[in-house]
């Protein structure tokens, strides 16, 4: 009997896993399972063009490639369980499927907000149905929002909330500036200069205590006191890897399914993990396991997944190369757009301006460079298309650099 797949997980990372399992020279049954109703979309576009109503569902859903034809797709349907060493899963109607090889790409959700009060009107964004709900919420005439979370989903919500002619978008943020955390405080500054000009209100460095309300959100409590009025909440406050049916396997779910080097989950040749759930070294940087939720990461991991459990069905020696994918992302925001390239994040303590002037004109193009050891990690831009052409340029130098260390599996 050919050997059997299942793809944990029928988004972005499970269909690109299914896309290189064949690429890779599997040809055995494949089968990919999914929550959502829907086919593989791309989801950036949820905080931004879909729910500024510019972008319809059919834009979004991937053209899954011809080699993925054959594969067996089980949507809206969750997997509850995992028995890893009998090799089967358990779907939610208690259905059992064996198999000889295993990709985990349940991806996240959405973090909540654990606050006393009504929970009707308040959002998050993850899923086409989140988007489309919010969007109605959101269309309505003097709709005053509140945004809870300035990172990147935060941002983008509240840029797209301005340009559908909301009466009033405050974001609430524990931190002093928004997106501190993944750009630093420099290019924070910049990002809330240039929000607060296009009419986004803040609430900084306090968190939320609770929600005011009957039935429906009228008010947000804030930890200093105040209470913001709100007809729309948004809660963009994180995201919470969806590992809970792989409890009781023995592998480290402390954040994600850590894996070694090869992206298999533990010490198990026959389960790989891509995409958003995995915290897994990067030879480029060093060899602390970390999550990475940009949009290039499911299909680095899913190439070099597929190839590590291609090879162990095969009885071949897994690909010995480093792996060392160059993060990329970019989040668009009013007019302007976020561009980066590796990994700002180790590089927060050393942030230098390589083009523009950040205390020149609020609307230039900025583009900075984050070093580690005097090395340069991570570059960021920030404007128009020149400033991400500018980025664009660092990306050969951070692709040529090598390795601090080689690490290998």
């Amino acid at each position: 009997m050919a050997a059997r797949i299942v793809v944990a997980g029928a988004a972005m990372a499970g269909l690109r896993a299914a896309e290189q399992l064949r690429a890779a020279g599997f040809t055995g049954p494949l089968t990919l399972i999914g929550d959502e109703p829907h086919m593989p979309y791309n989801r950036p576009p949820l905080s931004k063009e879909v729910l500024a109503g510019k972008a319809p569902f059919d834009s979004l859903a991937f053209r899954p490639r011809a080699s993925v034809a054959d594969v067996a797709w089980r949507l809206g349907t969750r997997i509850t369980a995992a028995r890893l060493a009998e090799r089967t899963v358990e779907l939610a109607d208690g259905e059992q499927l064996a198999f000889d090889g295993l990709v985990i790409a349940t991806g996240t959700r959405p973090r909540r907000l654990r606050c006393p009060g009504p929970a009707t009107g308040r959002h998050t964004v993850r899923t086409l149905a989140d988007a489309q709900g919010l969007r109605a919420a959101l269309t309505r005439p003097g709709a005053r929002v509140v945004v809870v979370g300035a990172g990147f989903i935060g941002c983008e919500v509240a840029a797209t909330a301005v340009g559908l002619g909301a009466a009033e978008v405050t974001v609430v943020d524990p931190e002093p500036l928004p997106m501190l955390r993944p750009l630093g405080e420099l290019p924070a500054r910049l990002l809330l200069r240039r929000h607060e000009e296009r009419g986004v209100r803040f609430a900084l460095g306090t968190g939320v205590t609770a929600f005011e309300g009957d039935e429906h959100v009228t008010g947000v409590v804030l930890g200093d006191g105040r209470v913001l009025p709100a007809d729309v909440v948004v809660e963009a406050v994180g995201s919470v890897a969806n590992t809970e049916w792989l409890a009781g396997n023995g592998l480290d779910l402390t954040d994600g399914v850590r894996t070694d080097a090869l992206l298999r989950a533990g010490d198990l040749p026959y389960a790989v993990a891509v995409g958003d759930v995995a915290r897994f070294p990067n030879a480029r940087y060093d060899n602390v396991p970390r999550r990475v939720e940009h949009w290039s990461i499911p299909g680095d991991t899913a190439k070099r997944a597929a190839r590590t459990l291609a090879a162990h069905l095969a009885g071949a020696e897994p690909d010995p190369a480093p792996f060392a994918p160059l993060p990329t992302f970019w989040s668009d925001q009013h007019d302007f757009r976020l561009q980066s390239f590796g990994a700002p994040s180790l590089g927060l303590d050393d942030i230098r301006v390589l083009a523009g002037d950040p205390d020149g004109d609020p609307t230039g193009d900025v583009v900075v460079g984050y070093h580690a050891d005097g090395r340069l990690v991570g570059v960021l831009a920030l404007g128009g298309p020149a400033a991400a052409s500018g980025a664009a340029r660092y990306r050969a130098e951070l692709l040529q650099q090598p390795a601090p260390s080689t690490q290998h599996a």
